[in-house]
């Protein structure tokens, strides 16, 4: 069975591939146990200023793989016994590790949709930063149509993103939405024709994050979930602090001299 995940780097962006077009990209054993890896090591990487998050194949991700992961959830869900409850608890957590390690990442995730966006898949471009899509895209929380309550993260991180009715909506009915309506609910940020110009839009977009301050844009988004998490008050007091301890940095000299010289900055991240 090939790996899960490609990484290519270019121009300080990487591109996370979902690389099982074989399998629509579905969330198998090795992709749970794998993405913590793989977005720790992105985020660890100082040459890596952003990352998309694209899919081979036909389509993003049709989600859970029912068959492998259902042999795998299966005996924890047998029995009734409070120790077999607890290791399926804590196998929920591990599987949604990935997920979280997205959201914590210091670098900004752009995810580009193409195809299928189901289950699983919503959950993990819930997790970032930014989303766009092709005009093929359709998107489900499709967990209540099988018996199911959505706990990898979209239910709680879509809520800032569509608002609370638009959420309820896909989470109760596990209705299919098309790119547009995905567009209306400001779920994804813009819609392209195909796939390859909703990635290129993306890149775009990550090259265009990555040509600022590392410093300012890793500080940024810390800003962002802190305020988003414990409200604005919180926010303010953060920001504060952060640019107290981070503002003096060689990237804000250099942001000065290129004003002055009337040239793009060129930034390094100290």
């Amino acid at each position: 069975m090939s790996a899960p995940f490609e990484t290519e780097k270019q121009d300080h962006v990487a591109t996370l591939w979902l690389a099982s077009p074989d399998r629509r990209n579905a969330m198998g054993k090795a992709f749970w146990d794998e993405l913590p890896g793989v977005v720790a090591a992105l985020d660890a990487d100082d040459d890596v200023r952003a990352v998309v998050v694209a899919a081979r194949g036909a389509h993003f991700s049709v989600g859970l793989d029912l068959v492998e992961m259902g042999a795998e959830l299966g005996p924890l869900l047998a029995g009734g016994l409070a120790k077999q409850r607890r290791r399926l608890f804590d196998t929920i957590h591990r599987m949604r590790a990935g997920f979280d390690a997205i959201v914590a990442s210091r670098k900004p995730f752009v995810a580009a949709v193409h195809g299928a966006c189901i289950g699983g898949g919503l959950d993990l471009i819930a997790a970032c930063d930014v989303r766009v899509c092709a005009a093929d895209a359709r998107f489900s929380l499709r967990e209540t149509r099988i018996a199911i309550v959505a706990d990898m993260g979209s239910l709680q991180r879509l809520r800032g993103v569509v608002g609370e009715g638009h959420l309820r909506e896909l989470a109760l009915t596990g209705k299919d939405i098309d790119a547009a309506r995905a567009a209306r609910i400001g779920l994804v940020n813009d819609v392209y024709p195909s796939q390859p110009e909703a990635h290129g839009a993306a890149l775009a977009l990550a090259r265009e994050i990555a040509s600022n301050s590392p410093i300012a844009v890793m500080g940024t988004k810390e800003v962002l979930d802190v305020s988003a998490r414990y409200g604005a008050e919180a926010g303010l007091r953060y920001v504060a602090a952060w640019n107290s301890s981070q503002l003096a940095s060689d990237d804000l000299a250099e942001a000065m001299r290129a004003f002055l010289e009337r040239r793009p900055a060129r930034f390094t991240g100290e």
